[in-house]
């Protein structure tokens, strides 16, 4: 579903990816985790176009998105190809991004009808069946101000959900939420994970991580430093930077 190889990324000569490579197979979770200021986030970014790579290669379910040829010239798709790919992925930020002045329903159904073109009367039932699956149907003519945090991550995540996405992805959706909170994210999260969802998760989470995830990847100063089976990862970490991060955060 994803193919990452060689990425690097600098800002202002400062070197944020080193070298990353990852994989992400269909129905595959894998949580990225690490430090903070280790690149995580910018990788996500780099990986739907929010960000454009130095150099690397990316492919999106085939599709390549960007690559760098043999004199080390790093080029992309046309924009329209770049706009189909991106189509492929969602995104959930830690911030939730929702706009103010639209209700829930208004929030979820403003991509599929501004993006795809698709009808009101259309899209209204599959997001009220997304608002029924994050447990907010009630809250459907709410606007986020009247929200808690928990909610608007929900919104968003319904939000996401309702572009059909092949693939999601999550920046620390929890990261800005208070403790008592976090939990009603992660149960939907949980959720799409045990529905065979296909995601790639920027985490602080290490219970998450470690009962949801399929593989885990540990990425400190830009580079990705290891990754595996979350059972293997949490219980044997090989790289001694690994363990000292787990046993900070454990």
């Amino acid at each position: 579903m994803i193919e990452a190889r060689g990425i690097r990324k600098s800002f202002g000569g400062q070197s944020v990816l080193r070298d990353v490579s990852l994989t992400l197979a269909r129905g595959e979770v894998v949580a990225i985790i690490g430090p903070s200021g280790s690149g995580k986030s910018t990788f996500l970014r780099c990986l739907n176009h929010l960000e454009t790579i130095d150099s690397g290669h990316i492919a999106i379910e085939g599709e390549v998105l960007a690559t760098t040829d043999a004199q080390g010239r790093c080029s992309y798709v046309s924009d329209a190809q770049v706009r189909h790919i991106g189509r492929k992925m969602g995104m959930v930020f830690q911030s939730f991004n929702l706009f103010p002045h639209l209700t829930v329903l208004g929030n979820i159904i403003e991509a599929p009808m501004v993006v795809k073109g698709m009808k009101r009367e259309a899209i209204v039932p599959r997001a009220e069946e997304l608002l029924r699956k994050v447990g907010l149907i009630d809250k459907r003519d709410s606007y986020p101000g009247r929200l808690s945090g928990g909610q608007k991550q929900r919104v968003a995540i319904a939000r996401a959900l309702a572009m059909e996405p092949d693939i999601l992805l999550f920046d620390e959706p929890t990261s800005a939420l208070d403790p008592e909170l976090t939990g009603e994210v992660l149960r939907t999260m949980r959720q799409l994970a045990q529905e065979h969802m296909t995601m790639l998760v920027v985490t602080h989470e290490m219970g998450f991580a470690r009962e949801v995830a399929h593989r885990v990847a540990f990425m400190d100063q830009g580079e990705l430093i290891e990754s595996g089976p979350a059972a293997e990862f949490f219980a044997q970490p090989r790289h001694a930077r690994t363990r000292a991060f787990l046993q900070s955060m454990l």
